[in-house]
């Protein structure tokens, strides 16, 4: 009987372990099957390359946040090591025999290994400062690389760049990778599995030493750690991944060129990550679906597309410093108290007149850029399924009153969306 005392206490908390192990694991398995099932909901062509886009920059952009969130690293250059992981896979798709040996899938290890021998020879000299030292000698490095693309014209294909077919290989388990479909299952295991594996370095003590680092890097040193170690050692595995995406975008487009290594593309990651939230590990992937929906949709109705993608960089650096990640985990304390059903309304009342005061203000920013640039007699143009004359007096008036109409509606439900706010976040019996 006293055995049975002792021993039942200790299998709750081995149920709790087992339970916690679980749900732990359930976010990566809902994970997979969704990118097992989605070229089912969207089996077009169009959609899966789509897909195939995301995929890749979301590898990208979770390798980067990896040097900026994580280790406090601010790159305008991470580019080159996707770049140079990218044309290492290129040119292994072009060596004779090579896929005799391995095939297509194990390809962007070796962009991963490409991507991290540079980082390893630039890590050497620029992990000795963070800051903006860092920054400006990744900075550096970025246009050093992208300016000997044109001139080592052996490994970089110059300005024509360097193109291979994925096709020429074996067949791995009976699949020749012709379609896009097929790459597309690539691409979303790779993904999976840096997501996971870069999710497990963030847990481990050199992850956690990174965000020490980034944090008080006096108080690690104290502590006895190596800033410029630690530091070392997260860029060399944020180069590595980054590496990954670059073998990941040869096999999808089968071709290289200077692009891949430039600062716009840089640039890029820095907008996606800083979107999505630089202080969350699953902000870079919310971050991509909104900047590819914005690109994709966008550039079909508007080449001011790339605008209003600044002007969304710039609202959300401004207002919403921990990006749409944090925006959603805002709202956990409201959750946890089972009050965020009290905000549905306050957002739906706020909310919908501001949509219309964008949408005015679209109106007029694409009215002044099509009276700018319409050639004579070209005076009609088209917008939200209408079209009218640009140069008529009606549409201006229409977009200027539509426009403030929406934002004094929008500026007198903002002091009860506030007030809902508190309210949620509160405990019952306590004080705002």
């Amino acid at each position: 009987m006293t055995d049975d005392i002792t021993t039942d206490p200790t299998r709750p908390s081995q149920r709790m372990r087992a339970g916690s192990m679980v749900i732990g694991k359930l976010p990566w398995i809902l994970a997979a099957l969704f990118l097992i099932i989605l070229p089912v909901i969207f089996p077009s062509n169009s959609a899966i390359t789509i897909m195939n886009q995301m995929s890749i920059t979301m590898v990208f952009a979770l390798a980067y946040n990896m040097l900026l969130g994580q280790g406090g690293m601010l790159s305008f250059g991470h580019a080159v090591y996707m770049g140079v992981g990218g044309f290492a896979c290129v040119h292994l798709m072009n060596v004779a025999g090579f896929f005799d040996y391995l095939p297509l899938p194990f390809l962007p290890l070796f962009g991963g290994l490409g991507g991290m021998a540079l980082a390893i020879i630039v890590g050497s000299f620029s992990t000795r400062s963070a800051g903006t030292i860092f920054a400006m000698i990744s900075l550096g490095i970025g246009e050093l690389v992208a300016a000997c693309s044109v001139i080592i014209v052996v490994f970089f294909g110059g300005e024509e760049g360097v193109s291979a077919d994925r096709t020429l290989g074996m067949p791995f388990f009976g699949i020749e990778f012709l379609y896009q479909r097929e790459v597309y299952y690539l691409i979303a295991f790779w993904l999976l599995l840096s997501a996971i594996l870069m999710y497990l370095f963030s847990r481990t003590p050199m992850g956690r030493m990174a965000n020490a680092v980034r944090d008080n890097p006096e108080r690690a040193e104290f502590l006895g750690y190596s800033s410029r170690w630690v530091r070392f050692y997260s860029f060399v595995v944020s180069g590595f991944f980054a590496g990954v995406a670059g073998g990941l975008f040869a096999i999808n487009y089968e071709i290289l060129t200077e692009e891949n290594l430039n600062l716009t593309t840089s640039g890029t990651i820095l907008l996606v990550t800083f979107l999505g939230g630089v202080g969350h590990f699953f902000g870079p992937i919310i971050g991509t679906v909104v900047f590819t929906l914005v690109q994709t949709v966008l550039s079909l109705e508007t080449e001011l597309w790339g605008f209003y993608a600044g002007l969304l960089f710039l609202a959300t650096v401004m207002f919403f410093p921990g990006g749409i990640a944090g925006l959603i985990m805002m709202h956990a304390p409201a959750i946890r108290l089972g009050k965020a059903g009290r905000l549905i309304m306050p957002y739906l009342i706020c909310f919908v007149p501001a949509f219309f005061a964008v949408l005015g203000v679209a109106a007029l920013i694409e009215m002044v850029f099509h009276v700018r640039h319409a050639s004579v007699g070209d005076e009609e143009m088209s917008l939200y399924w209408m079209t009218f004359d640009s140069h008529a007096l009606l549409p201006w008036v229409v977009a200027v009153a539509v426009t403030a109409v929406a934002l004094a509606l929008t500026r007198r439900a903002a002091p009860a969306l506030r007030a809902a706010w508190n309210d949620a976040n509160t405990p019952e019996g306590g004080s705002a």
